[in-house]
């Protein structure tokens, strides 16, 4: 009775696994056409299709002040000009100060959360590092810098209720354009990434204004890390800051 069963097992093994594999090839075919399409995140989508509110306007790089390219960098991944994808360095140290791959925090670059926002899930798991890498190493082979950070500002969450990319975060946190954001407000949002649920940069609480001014002293000085992205104006000529004590445990702070 059983054999007759064999080959419709097989076609649906073959099915399965067929169905596997478009899926983890699906974000290397797409990922060559975000150079011109602007692609919306697993979260952004997710929400959609829950019915949960979704706050989010795609603006090009060149309307989005400076400031916070230099202020994400500085705060997220201060290796992003020169790396390749991953900061084999930065992941280093983040493992030794991990008991396992897992648990660590600090490594995880810009292009990596770009690879987790378009293609994967939040949270921490092995699974996904190590789908993540692989696309990271991916994105930075087909994107220009440039559009990698074009793409993370406009899609990274932003926000306590459905806050995404930078013009909506902006505008709910300071009542206006991403274009206008001056070097503190930029490093408030860099400040509140890590969990835009629980912190804000509309009330920062004292922890998210410490994150704020080491954030901008570092941006000041840091300008040069950003040269990958190209240069627009910047909000203003840029002072020279005083000594800035290095905090523990946050420099060059990674994001997650």
């Amino acid at each position: 009775m059983t054999v007759p069963l064999l080959p419709s097992l097989r076609r649906l093994l073959r099915a399965m696994l067929i169905a596997l594999l478009v899926l983890l090839l699906s974000p290397y075919l797409l990922t060559p056409l975000y150079r011109v399409v602007q692609p919306v995140s697993t979260l952004m989508l997710w929400r959609w299709v829950t019915g949960a509110r979704v706050v989010h306007v795609t603006v090009p790089l060149d309307r989005i002040s400076p400031a916070l390219s230099v202020a994400v960098i500085v705060a997220e991944d201060a290796r992003f000009c020169s790396h390749h994808g991953i900061d084999w360095q930065g992941l280093q140290e983040a493992i030794e100060d991990a008991d396992d791959l897992s648990e660590a925090r600090g490594g995880s670059t810009i292009t990596q959360q770009v690879a987790k926002n378009l293609f994967l899930w939040p949270g921490r798991s092995v699974v996904r590092k190590v789908l993540e890498f692989p696309l990271a190493l991916w994105i930075d082979l087909v994107l220009p810098k440039r559009r990698i950070m074009e793409i993370y500002l406009n899609i990274a969450e932003w926000g306590p209720n459905g806050e995404f990319g930078a013009e909506a975060a902006s505008r709910w946190a300071f009542g206006r354009s991403a274009r206008d954001l001056t070097w503190r407000e930029a490093a408030l949002l860099a400040a509140i990434l890590p969990n835009p649920v629980r912190r804000s940069a509309r009330l920062p609480g004292p922890a998210v204004r410490r994150l704020a001014a080491l954030y901008e002293a570092r941006a000041l000085r840091g300008v040069p890390l950003a040269a990958c992205v190209g240069g627009a104006r910047l909000p203003g000529p840029v002072p020279t800051p005083g000594p800035i004590e290095r905090a523990p445990g946050i420099w060059p702070g990674f994001g997650r």
